[in-house]
């Protein structure tokens, strides 16, 4: 039941991990918003969306993300995510393990669930010590 939903969200994972930004276009609303950690802001529209991801492809280098702990909901056309996530990336020579807990909404379209709505929530980043 769960697992075309299963499918979406990490083909969006693979999709950032690996920099093809450019594969989130199919995978999110044109609508989809964005509302950054700590709720302090927005960002609306599958553009801005996928401009974000190409940004921090092209800054950062990944060397490790993990997910646990995952949770789907389905509740007719509307499904919600969320799982922790463990992050171990690099971006202007400094290292950074990045954890929180990853919170998305899809709803399912004639192609499939598309993201509609995430955030980002209990959010901790600590320097890694070389």
């Amino acid at each position: 039941m769960h697992g075309p939903v299963a499918e979406a969200i990490r083909r969006i994972n693979d999709a950032w991990v690996n920099g093809r930004a450019e594969d989130l276009e199919a995978l999110v609303h044109p609508d989809v918003v964005l509302a950054l950690p700590g709720f302090g802001g927005r960002e609306v529209g599958r553009m801005s969306f996928v401009a974000g991801h190409r940004e921090f492809a092209a800054s950062a280098t990944i060397h490790g993300f993990r997910e646990h702990d995952q949770a789907i909901d389905v509740v007719g056309d509307t499904a919600v995510v969320t799982y922790r996530y463990e992050l171990d990336y690099e971006r202007s020579g400094e290292r950074y393990r990045s954890l929180g807990r990853d919170l998305w909404v899809f709803r399912k379209q004639d192609t499939g669930w598309l993201a509609v709505w995430r955030t980002i929530l209990d959010v901790e980043e600590h320097p890694i010590e070389r």
